[in-house]
């Protein structure tokens, strides 16, 4: 077995040229936009959703059709939120994955039609999933609009970080917001990635808490990383979370309180996996890269 640095490089490469096939080209017309929705889709990033969704697959069968626009939806969502979440009307930030935002390149009209065509991309990327029956069509799509939307969802706990700025930092708000604004997307890459394995009722419920583990611990490093991280070592604005008076984990349980939770989060990842033996090789080592990560 390849050691996981290199496995994560042909997943990303794997994923790219999947990305790359399934978006417009530049050239396509009306340019501006796709020049836009394709800056920010390949300005970098670990891919680290497509890939959870393509090892949860592969913990489960050797046959699995579909995976792969799968992935390329989970990527989408999750671009066009970050093209949305650098706007000037919510976190306001120039850079992103150490390049400059997508608004500060192509404008705020631009930038925010290119998240709105990404959003759209990855759903109609579903329904042309190849080698896919309509059941499982309905249930990726089911899976990714769950975790996208208002209800215990991305977009709502988007909404809720923004409604807490300056709130006292408590942490059944902040379990809230986290478990929708991050750990929902998480989550829902190893569903999918269940769902094209053909995974039985057992095995869903193992991934399932599998991905809602290793999206708190992803959570919780991700503001630490926000303290103690410089901004050219994140690839985007460090400090901000503290500057916006967001609540995060540091906030209400202070640094090494947060570091142990994370701990804690990815030890129960690792036993969530216990169903499925040698074939989660994979979801163990990411698990653990998640917590040790600098970026």
């Amino acid at each position: 077995m390849i050691p996981l640095n290199e496995h994560l490089k042909l997943r990303q490469a794997e994923v790219d040229a999947a990305l790359d096939r399934l978006t417009p080209p530049e050239s396509t017309l009306p340019e501006t936009i796709h020049k836009a929705m394709r800056y920010s889709l390949f300005a970098g990033g670990k891919r680290i959703r497509p890939v959870l969704c393509l090892d949860a697959a592969a913990a489960i069968s050797d046959q699995n059709p579909g995976v792969f626009e799968a992935a390329c939806s989970l990527e989408m969502i999750h671009t066009y939120s970050l093209i949305h979440d650098d706007l000037p009307a919510l976190d306001n930030d120039d850079y992103r994955r150490g390049k400059p935002t997508n608004h500060k390149v192509f404008g705020e009209a631009m930038a925010i039609l290119a998240g709105d065509s990404l959003l759209t991309l990855a759903f109609q990327t579903l329904t042309r999933a190849s080698g896919l029956d309509a059941t499982r069509k309905v249930a990726l799509i089911e899976e990714l609009s769950f975790a996208s939307g208002t209800d215990e969802g991305m977009i709502g706990g988007q909404v809720i970080d923004i409604q807490s700025e300056r709130l006292p930092p408590t942490a059944d708000l902040l379990a809230r917001i986290h478990r929708a604004k991050t750990g929902a997307l998480l989550r829902a890459s190893v569903r999918m990635g269940a769902v094209c394995g053909g995974a039985d009722a057992t095995q869903m419920d193992a991934i399932s808490r599998y991905g809602e583990h290793i999206g708190l611990a992803f959570q919780i490093v991700d503001d630490i990383l926000d303290v103690e991280e410089s901004s050219e070592a994140l690839g985007k604005t460090a400090g901000k979370d503290a500057a916006q008076g967001k609540i995060t984990f540091p906030a209400v349980y202070g640094l090494e309180t947060s570091r142990t939770m994370a701990a804690d989060e990815c030890a129960k990842a690792h036993a969530a996996l216990e169903p499925f033996g040698d074939r989660a090789v994979r979801l163990h080592q990411i698990a653990d890269l998640i917590v040790h990560r600098k970026s």
